[in-house]
């Protein structure tokens, strides 16, 4: 009886042995189960960027290339703040070539293009015009290179003739005569002389015709409005010239400049759209006064503005209109000047 308990106790334990043994030996001849590799999604271009041209979503797509394919200088989607950070293409970039960093630049910076080395801070679509300014308009000349803008611009207005396309009121002249026939003249009426075309009021106490004429040149109306908002200007002053005879030129004024005091800048060049461009140059030709406001860069907002003018000003500032009394200040004031102030007037003193 004994001996059989050992007899099966064996036989389980070779059994088991048996098992353990198939199990071990199918797991080894099992060939192992490849991993999945990572896989990471990598910015193209979609479409041909020229030399230049702003770097947006548009412009670009995505493929799927697994992780130790990737290089460090490729964008991949987690990079997508930085490549459509303001940057511009180097140099043409076909459909379907990897963006890397190498490819791209900040659009501040300039991209070696035909022509000048600053036509390529100019967007694609837009122009670059240049502008006459002063400290005024350029808010103190602190409006620099890359400053965002508003361009403000005033116009004064006058009635004219729609024939003769001259200020009114028109002038006449009488006829000393009117030719009816070969060697016939009907007088003029010598109570007419020349002079500008007033008009014929009754006076209601005297129940008498007058005849009034303006005493003084028809006063223009003045108007202003915004007419572009968030303008890049891409630079105050004027361009390095390049050419040796441009250069030379150059040359001489600068050390003209360091003998004397440097000339503060007159022109400012602003990038916009051709048709914006077009309007400057009618503005600048028909001597509108125009004034650049400082904004913030990061400011995108658009607001509609109101033109300024004095109908305006009374309505939206509710000023009125002072009503003529029997009484009014003395000394009589004609115009609105400043108070001279002591610190207003500075004493050279002559040297010792």
């Amino acid at each position: 009886m004994r001996r059989g308990r050992i007899l099966i106790f064996i036989l389980l334990i070779v059994v088991v042995g048996l098992v353990v043994a198939f199990v071990a030996l199918r797991t080894l001849l099992q060939p192992a189960k490849p991993q999945t590799p990572t896989t990471v999604q990598v910015y193209v271009a979609g479409q041909n960027i020229p030399q230049g041209g702003k770097i947006t979503q548009e412009l670009l797509t995505t493929i799927t290339l697994s992780q130790d394919q990737v290089a460090a200088v490729e964008y991949t989607t987690d990079e997508q703040a930085d490549l459509l950070n303001n940057k511009v293409a180097k140099f043409p970039l076909d459909q379907g070539v990897i963006i890397t960093s190498s490819m791209v630049t900040d659009a501040s910076q300039a991209v070696a293009i035909a022509g000048p080395q600053w036509a390529a801070l100019i967007p694609p679509g837009m122009t670059a015009i240049s502008i006459p300014i002063s400290r005024l308009s350029l808010a103190s000349y602190g409006i620099d290179d890359g400053a965002h803008v508003n361009v403000n611009a005033c116009f004064l207005f006058v009635d004219v003739d729609p024939a003769f396309q001259t200020i009114l009121p028109n002038k006449f002249d009488p006829l000393d005569g009117v030719t009816a026939g070969p060697n016939i003249t009907i007088g003029g009426d010598p109570a007419l002389q020349e002079g500008p075309i007033g008009r014929a009021e009754l006076d209601p106490s005297f129940l008498q015709p007058f005849y009034i004429e303006p005493n003084e040149p028809q006063r223009p109306r003045p108007s202003c409005q915004a007419l572009f908002q968030n303008v890049v200007v891409m630079k105050r002053g004027n361009f390095q010239l390049t050419s040796a005879v441009d250069a030379a030129a150059a040359q001489t004024a600068q050390q003209q400049q360091q003998q004397g005091a440097t000339p503060p800048p007159d022109v400012v060049t602003l990038i916009v759209s051709p048709q914006d461009a077009v309007t400057l140059s009618y503005l600048v030709y028909t001597d509108a006064k125009i004034m650049l406001t400082l904004r913030n860069p990061s400011d995108q907002s658009r607001m509609a503005t109101e033109a300024a003018t004095l109908q305006f000003l009374l309505s939206q500032y509710n000023i009125p209109v002072p009503a003529k009394l029997p009484y009014a200040l003395n000394p009589r004031i004609d115009a609105l000047a400043a108070p001279a102030l002591p610190n207003d007037i500075v004493t050279v003193q002559p040297a010792p």
